[in-house]
């Protein structure tokens, strides 16, 4: 079938070219070319990186009722992403702001009134039944959507991003309920087995992918009682990060749907979200399966 729900925010997005961290002061600065405003956030990245794939994913979000909102639903219209689910119900839609260099990135965002904000459910039941697996990202909106999905027997995928603690308030909830979970190393560097082997120990999931940046991947699957690593592959050259988890996440699920298999799903997410990074934007740079499946060869 190759449905998917995917609950998640749409922003957006200004990335910044910088020379460096930290940024010294200057009244004015010039950056020709360096400046960079597209339709991003977590959930649009990964409804687009999987619609860009060959997937048909149904998409639940909140923008604002502003300049912003016919811009976003002319775009996801264009890339063929249904917009009856993306609701115009806060006043403004988020923002934000990347600075970015070779090496790093800062993320200034503004999430408005979206976290206070509840998605209506009423008809979660009847989109429940035709997909496959529910994508609900780590926003407020769709916290109310994990139980439910949950007692429909349907896969929960999630991707909780930064954490330091697996107890972590917000995010529990996420952890708790997942199938697979997708995290980042950035807030544990230098623990991430011991990470790893508490969220085994605490929480159920069938699958836990953690990104390690430019050191690749840590991948554990229950079934087998494995943690494996695995390198990063190069595509092209590298432009900006931002949204190379999104991507790696997004194509796990895409791949994963189809085979069941981890284990190949996981390597054909690292070259998709290898050749992504090859662009500016986190919503750009995504490749269909049959281009990757030519770059895999």
């Amino acid at each position: 079938m190759n449905h998917f729900l995917v609950s998640g925010l749409i922003t957006i997005e200004t990335t910044v070219k910088i020379d460096d961290f930290p940024i010294d002061y200057s009244p004015i600065d010039y950056k020709f070319n360096g400046i960079n405003t597209t339709i991003s956030g977590v959930g649009y990245n990964i409804a687009k990186a999987l619609k860009t794939l060959g997937g048909n994913p149904v998409f639940l979000s909140i923008i604002g009722n502003d300049v912003y909102k016919d811009i976003v639903l002319s775009e996801l219209d264009k890339i063929g992403v249904n917009t009856t689910n993306v609701l115009p119900i806060i006043d403004k839609t988020s923002q934000s702001i990347i600075l970015y260099n070779e090496n790093r990135r800062k993320i200034i965002l503004d999430l408005t009134k979206l976290q206070e904000t509840k998605y209506p459910i009423e008809n979660f039941e009847k989109i429940l039944k035709n997909i496959d697996i529910a994508v609900l990202c780590n926003i407020n909106f769709s916290r109310d959507m994990l139980k439910l999905v949950k007692e429909s027997g349907k896969i929960i995928a999630s991707d909780v991003h930064v954490v330091y603690d697996i107890n972590d308030e917000y995010n529990k909830d996420f952890m708790k309920y997942s199938d697979i979970l997708f995290l980042s190393n950035e807030n544990i560097k230098g623990k991430e087995n011991e990470f790893l082997h508490k969220l085994i120990e605490t929480y159920n999931q069938k699958i836990i992918v953690m990104g390690l940046g430019a050191d690749g991947v840590l991948m554990y699957v229950r079934e087998n009682d494995r943690i494996k690593h695995y390198p990063v592959v190069k595509t092209r050259e590298i432009v900006n990060t931002i949204g190379a988890g999104d991507a790696l996440f997004s194509s796990f699920i895409y791949f994963y749907n189809k085979s069941k298999d981890p284990y190949y799903s996981v390597e054909k997410a690292i070259i998709f979200a290898s050749y992504k990074i090859g662009e500016k934007g986190a919503a750009d740079g995504f490749l269909t399966e049959e281009e990757l499946l030519k770059i895999s060869v």
